[in-house]
């Protein structure tokens, strides 16, 4: 039988319970037509790039499937008439990667960044902490251009 990968957007309204729910009936019919699901991969709830349906976020599933051409016509056409599921999209494919997808390693990767050090001091600043008669147009303002520079006793 062919391959597929179908990535589906549901609204932010209902649960990842529900989404799985969704998925699962999906699967269950799929069993019954003598197909599989290959790969199943929760992305998260992800902002989406413009509002669909007034939503602006969108809990995103990917489903990599063995199945055949009739039964992707008809699971699409359920989707379509599901009120829970925004947008979808079924693609065929040669071969199913059993790898993490490239969102879920994008997200492995962030996690393992951590702390990166402190931040440098800026282009202006030279670190030095300054109380607000400090700047040179107080200083000169109030005769004080041609004593030495004392900063200011922190509190």
């Amino acid at each position: 039988m062919p391959l597929y990968e179908t990535v589906l957007i549901a609204r932010n309204d209902v649960t990842q319970q529900q989404v799985e729910q969704i998925v699962d009936d999906i699967g269950a019919e799929l069993q019954t037509d003598g197909g599989d699901v290959k790969k199943r991969e929760y992305w998260g709830l992800r902002g989406l790039a413009y509002r669909i349906k007034k939503n602006r976020k969108g809990h995103y599933m990917l489903l990599g499937l063995d199945a055949k051409p009739g039964f992707v016509t008809e699971m699409e056409r359920k989707l379509g008439l599901n009120e829970d599921v925004l947008r979808f999209m079924t693609i065929r494919l040669e071969e199913i990667d059993e790898a993490p997808s490239a969102i879920l390693s994008r997200k492995s990767d962030d996690r393992e960044r951590g702390f990166r050090g402190p931040k440098p001091a800026g282009r202006f600043e030279s670190g030095r902490r300054r109380g607000f008669d400090d700047r040179e147009e107080f200083r000169a303002r109030d005769g004080f251009a041609g004593e030495e520079f004392r900063p200011a006793p922190e509190e």
